[in-house]
């Protein structure tokens, strides 16, 4: 037998391993239920792979409801996108723009109350397939909304529903009731370079 043939043979039995291991694993998942999905960490990214899954779903025209928490006195392209191409989208914005902007805790409270009423009756809703909070993690992180009252609006929103939340932190509750939490890490950053944030890829 050539080089060649054991190499092609040696990948072919390692493929052989993996797909099993694959296989064995899509059977033994059994449950269809919605998923929660953190998206956490320091690093870039969190929002677009919460929009990534946004695309996902409209791909199969499910019902999506979106909540922007923090975000809203700039414009960004994905609020842009979904006001003018996807009138089908729940879609709310605090509009306060970040904290240290706006130095006025007592109106960021009352501005997250709002918020939060829509983000609360968006995971009531049985009609949405997917609902995303983005940024909802400093609301926890600044003391600005009850944990306890997060935590069991997300526990107890419909089954099928799925909801993906983003931001630094959130704490040890919230990383608990999810299903799936990833962490995004800094390694590089372009701001830390003097590279001006670009529109169309960081906003």
């Amino acid at each position: 037998m050539s080089s060649d043939d054991k190499k092609e043979a040696r990948h072919k039995a390692a493929m052989e391993k993996q797909k099993e291991s694959v296989d064995a694993s899509i059977a033994a998942a059994d449950i269809e239920r919605g998923v929660g999905i953190l998206l956490t960490g320091n690093g870039k990214g969190k929002t677009s792979s919460a929009f990534g899954m946004v695309l996902r779903a409209l791909g199969y025209a499910h019902k999506i409801g979106i909540v922007q928490f923090i975000k809203g006195q700039q414009l960004s392209g994905e609020e842009i996108y979904v006001r003018d191409h996807c009138p089908e989208i729940a879609f709310y914005q605090m509009g306060t723009g970040f904290t240290w902007d706006t130095q006025d805790r007592s109106s960021d409270i009352a501005a997250a109350r709002t918020t939060w009423e829509q983000a609360r009756a968006m995971l009531q809703d049985p009609n949405l397939d997917l609902v995303v909070l983005d940024e909802l993690t400093y609301m926890l992180s600044f003391d600005y909304l009850s944990e306890e009252e997060i935590l069991d609006a997300i526990r107890n929103r419909p089954r099928e529903q799925s909801v993906v939340v983003t931001g630094r932190g959130g704490g040890a509750g919230l990383r608990e009731i999810m299903d799936t939490v990833s962490e995004v890490k800094d390694v590089k950053h372009a701001y830390n370079a003097g590279i001006m944030a670009r529109r169309g890829v960081d906003y």
